[in-house]
């Protein structure tokens, strides 16, 4: 194997799944999980400068640009210089993609592919503790009170962009957005497309694909 670090993302519309398949592929292989929207929230609640400036979109609703992105990121980043790591969240967009570029090559971009009408599902059934960014689906990891955080006890909410009617819009934006990304990639040889409506049927997989790379840190595919 390979001593070099792995640098990898995964790619996926949203209720694809990527939360899912990053937490496994943290627990079995040791890479860090590095979510964007994460990092976000943290440097939000910590008044940072750049947790500011991205405040200031987000409270009049709109995207927070590439250049606050990928300035956040590329300081979380330079801190994990000797990490293994899998990018979550980030890049979005080409712009992002070529900043990505200037520090590092990837070895691994993975892209969900998941039928719109299962995205149309599972984000209909998704609520969320808003301080915290934990996300629960009500068909396969419901809280323990239904409409209460686990950990807190904090009431849960449906986000207005997970309501169907919203729904299809997010999804033809995030098509827009990353299909010259994924092009991107794809012409770099580093893509692997995984289509299915289980992330346990595509688990295997992605298992397979990365202990080509790096070894398991765990024995067995942990689920």
């Amino acid at each position: 194997m390979a001593s070099k670090l792995l640098r990898a993302v995964i790619l996926g519309p949203p209720g694809s799944g990527k939360g899912t398949v990053c937490q496994r592929i943290a627990q079995n292989f040791g890479l860090q999980h590095l979510s964007s929207g994460h990092f976000l929230r943290e440097n939000i609640k910590a008044n940072t400068e750049v947790g500011d400036m991205a405040k200031q979109y987000i409270e009049k609703g709109l995207l927070v640009p590439d250049h606050v992105i990928t300035r956040l990121m590329m300081s979380e980043l330079e801190n994990r210089r000797d990490q293994h790591w899998l990018l979550d969240g980030f890049p979005r967009t080409l712009v992002q993609a070529e900043a990505l570029d200037r520090i590092c090559d990837l070895d691994i971009v993975i892209t969900l592919n998941i039928p719109f009408e299962t995205l149309k599902d599972r984000l209909s059934r998704r609520w969320i503790h808003l301080p915290s960014g934990r996300v629960y689906n009500l068909d396969f990891n419901p809280p323990h009170v239904q409409g209460i955080d686990d950990v807190t006890g904090e009431p849960l909410v449906q986000q207005e962009d997970d309501k169907p009617e919203a729904v299809a819009a997010r999804l033809r934006q995030y098509k827009d957005v990353a299909k010259p990304v994924i092009e991107l990639y794809k012409s770099r040889g580093v893509l692997h497309q995984f289509s299915g409506t289980e992330t346990n049927k595509i688990w295997p997989y992605v298992y397979t694909l990365f202990s080509n790379k790096i070894t398991p840190i765990q024995s067995k595919e942990a689920y």
